[in-house]
């Protein structure tokens, strides 16, 4: 059985410095770490691409507690094309609702209490509007799937998640690895999940011995192992180690040692001024701007 507990989602941005605005002035979010590197990742965080590369991880609290986002910049791109392989990340908080509404922001109500919104990638955020909890306000990740039993069937009896409510008239279930962490929806939309460029990857942690077994277990039961167990090296931080799965529908699954990551993801008192150095050095925009041409997109 695994000992997961929800860690983040990854997101692919090309505008760092408007995404990181909507984090902190819309969601009400923190920066809790920056990292640059100057080489693509071994298993590929940044995407396919080896070019230098940034890591900023923004949420309510400490990873330790709470589910964040993981906003990976790539220099040099401008933009990803979207697929259909991502549904949202609800969070309960009106103070962000409020947040949106006083900054102009453009906000749907989907129904009583519940707002739609994006941020500058096009990334679907769901509001709650009730008050945010002292505790994660990140309540869940909705992801589609292709055959919602096959999903159950991966994600339940092979990566060890309870089902916390299955809403067949939906086609819908809820699962996670404990009742106080952020929760996984899949939802079938009865048809193919299309990745394009802009897939992100969402991340668990476990303890580290368990690592090798999930490998093995996924090599018998022949699915598939995106990047088999190795260690990724963080500047001046831990040494992680990680499997890199994916589901039968291609979402990319990340499993990392949790003694080491506990380590790496302390909160860095830091981290906004790291950033903001990191956006102003940052001549890419400018460049583009000066010689009248679009930056690339993926």
């Amino acid at each position: 059985m695994v000992l997961g507990r929800a860690l983040h989602f990854v997101f692919k941005v090309g505008d760092r410095a408007r995404t990181v605005a909507f984090y902190r002035d819309i969601l009400g979010m923190v920066v809790l770490r920056h990292e640059e590197f100057e080489e693509g990742c071994k298993a590929s965080c940044n995407g396919p691409y080896g070019n230098k590369w940034s890591k900023t991880m923004m949420g309510y609290g400490p990873e330790d507690s709470h589910f964040v986002s993981e906003l990976t910049y790539n220099y040099g791109i401008g933009g990803y094309r979207k697929g259909n392989d991502f549904l949202g990340i609800t969070i309960q908080s009106s103070e962000a609702v409020s947040n949106a509404k006083k900054l102009g922001w453009a906000l749907t109500e989907d129904q009583d209490g519940v707002f739609v919104t994006e941020d500058p990638g096009g990334y679907k955020f769901i509001l709650v509007n009730k008050e945010q909890p002292k505790a994660d306000p990140v309540l869940k990740v909705t992801l589609p799937v292709s055959d919602l039993q096959r999903s159950i069937n991966y994600w339940s009896n092979l990566l060890g998640m309870k089902v916390y409510k299955k809403d067949d008239a939906k086609k819908q279930v809820l699962l996670g690895y404990a009742d106080d962490q952020c929760k996984l929806e899949l939802q079938d939309i009865g048809s193919p999940v299309n990745h394009a460029s802009a897939y992100g990857r969402i991340a668990f942690s476990c303890p580290r011995e368990q690592l090798p077994g999930i490998e093995s277990q996924m090599k018998e039961e022949n699915q598939k192992i995106l990047t088999p167990l190795v260690s990724l090296d963080t500047p001046g931080k831990a040494t992680v180690e990680v499997v890199i799965l994916a589901d039968p529908d291609g979402h990319e699954i990340c499993f990392v040692g949790e003694e080491a990551f506990h380590d790496l993801s302390k909160m860095d008192a830091n981290a906004s001024k790291l950033l903001e150095d990191a956006i102003a050095e940052d001549k890419s925009v400018e460049w583009f701007a000066k010689y009248h041409v679009p930056k690339p997109s993926a």
